[in-house]
């Protein structure tokens, strides 16, 4: 059963007990994709949201940014963000993904995946002037610490990162593999405690609704103030989180065509 506890100090949400660093590893090797897809590989519906996501995502970058040349995308699955922003910006897209089978897919594909940010390293360092984590950062033990190596080691100087992660306000958020449930707020104070200034922000349910704001999406770049970040708790979480669910629930039973969309619908979206 997973067990998620508040901070009495910041507010944010985080699992615990949880997994230890290296039982995550064979997890997200061994037992994710099969406990969540039902498959090793990628399937029809799998491929289906990703291709509505990084629609999205797309569509909000190119809102944000005008050029991007040297993209890593942390978490790639198959490598659809990485298509994504190769052919909307002409830039060279790498990306890391620790699934065996999502990796080999996204390879396949033309793509230069590696299994672990290490294996980079091994390669010769790279920097690039966009991140993205999709989906990704709600896995992460230790948030602030991993956010604050990707913009000392990893990042250029004027470099961005993109951040989406389910809306602790509105997605279910409480699985296994969720970590850290993030709400507007606790995203902002994480990605301001890593040193971040963020430049966008959107609550959203691409590609599942149109109505319920099911996730976050965050585009930040290095803070010149980032020494200085001053902690702001956020009062109120679980109540919150109570009124998102039970909105969700009853928009949901009251008018379910115009809240959820199809599985599929993002298949015809031409990326």
């Amino acid at each position: 059963m997973v067990q998620n506890q508040i901070c009495l100090n910041c507010g944010l949400v985080f699992q615990s007990p949880r997994m230890t660093t290296a039982e995550l590893d064979v997890f997200y090797q061994q037992e994710y994709r099969q406990l969540y897809q039902g498959s090793e590989g990628p399937n029809p519906k799998d491929l289906a949201v990703q291709h509505g996501r990084a629609e999205s995502l797309i569509n909000f970058a190119q809102g944000n940014l005008a050029k991007v040349s040297h993209h890593l995308d942390i978490g790639c699955s198959a490598g659809l963000l990485l298509a994504a922003f190769a052919k909307a910006y002409g830039c060279r897209s790498v990306g890391v993904e620790p699934g065996d089978a999502y990796r080999e897919f996204a390879k396949g594909e033309g793509f230069t995946v590696y299994p672990a940010l290490e294996t980079i390293q091994e390669n010769g360092r790279e920097r690039f002037d966009l991140i993205s984590l999709a989906h990704v950062l709600e896995h992460i033990a230790s948030p602030v610490q991993y956010l604050a190596a990707l913009r000392r080691d990893w990042l250029t100087a004027d470099g961005y990162l993109l951040v989406e992660v389910p809306n602790l306000y509105c997605h279910d958020s409480f699985e296994v593999a969720h970590l850290v449930a993030y709400s507007p707020h606790s995203l902002t104070q994480t990605l301001q405690a890593a040193g971040f200034e963020v430049i966008g922000f959107k609550q959203h349910g691409q590609p599942r609704s149109q109505v319920l704001p099911l996730y976050l999406t965050a585009l930040a770049h290095p803070g010149l103030n980032a020494s200085i970040h001053q902690l702001k708790p956020e009062r109120w979480v679980a109540a919150k989180r109570r009124y998102g669910l039970i909105h969700r629930r009853l928009l949901s039973r009251l008018m379910p065509r115009r809240v959820w969309l199809p599985a599929d619908a993002s298949v015809n979206t031409g990326l």
